[in-house]
Order: C-alpha cells, then structure tokens, then sequence
C-alpha cells in the first residue's frame, strides 16, 4: 500500500548512503519503505574509506540541505555510520551489511554498534535497512502529523498480514 505524500513539510528528508554499491541490494529497502511511508529521500555512495574527503563533505553539509536523518550502511569494518555521526548533529541510523569481506557480518554489526559515548549510532539488525527507513519515519514522525498518520496505517497493515496468515493457517487444519 502506498501512503498519502507528506504535504505538511516538503524539505523532510532521509539521506541513504552506503560504502559501496554492492550495499545496494541490502539498502534499496529503506529506500521503499521510505517511498511507502510517503518520505523523501536521497541516496548515493560514500566511502569512508576509499573516499573520505566526499565522506566529510557529505556528512558536514548534510544539515544545510535539508536532510535530517542519515541512514548509513557499510560492511566489514563499517566505519562509515560512526564517522559520519561524528561530523554531524543529525541522528544517524547504522545497518550492518554482510559483505563477501565480512566475518558473517558480526565485524560490521560490532563496529557499529560499539560506539564511543558522544558519538552515537542507532544500529539495526544485519541487513535490515527496512527497519532503518522505518525507525527514520518515526523519529521524522515527531514533528510530522502526516508522517504519524502513514506510519499508523503501516503498522496496521503488518498486522493485518499476520492475522491474515494466523486465518489461513487455522483454516487449513
């Protein structure tokens, strides 16, 4: 289901990035549900390791164009989530991804789950961009009437599906 386009606020804004485009697989879903909830978003490459200069530019200008979430997803080390949050203000949300370089992924949920106080990530499970677009709407949600609405509808609708599947099975007893 598609949820009614945010008009209260047009410049809210996600920002998705990645360390390599090899993420894209795993972090297309925060761009759909994103693009579900009705949020605006960008998305692209930054590299904190192969381009940092971009890296530091992307996240210190983050701010000033609109942007007030960051979702960023990386693999293997994952440095990328915990340096942006240390350039920027804004809330940054980390998905661990399992790379063909990871250790079954455990080396980017660890590294981006143990950030020093000061510099915190919100972290998702391995691979579950969903839920970091998900966890964006909602911390967007806090000052968004429009927001709230498509997200309460969102929730309804997940649990219209288990119910549905608890009938199905029940039936075919």
């Amino acid at each position: 289901m598609i949820y009614e386009p945010l008009t209260m606020n047009n410049t809210t804004k996600v920002a998705i990035i990645m360390g390599s485009k090899s993420d894209l697989n795993v972090m297309q879903d925060a761009a759909d549900v994103l693009a579900e909830l009705g949020v605006e978003y960008e998305i692209t490459v930054v590299s904190a390791h192969r381009t940092p200069d971009r890296m530091f530019s992307y996240a210190r200008a983050a701010a000033d164009r609109g942007i007030k979430v960051i979702i960023a997803g990386a693999g293997g080390a994952a440095h990328l989530p915990g340096m942006v949050a240390s350039l920027t203000h804004l809330p940054v949300i980390g998905v661990p991804v399992k790379s063909s370089n990871s250790i079954d992924g455990w080396d980017s949920i660890l590294s981006i789950l143990q950030m020093p106080n000061g510099i915190p990530v919100a972290t998702v499970a391995l691979n579950a961009a969903k839920n970091a677009g998900i966890l964006a709407a909602q911390i967007l949600s806090t000052g968004d009437e429009y927001l709230v609405k498509n997200l309460i509808d969102f929730k309804e609708n997940l649990k219209k599906k288990v119910e549905e599947s608890a009938r199905e099975m029940e039936d075919s007893d």
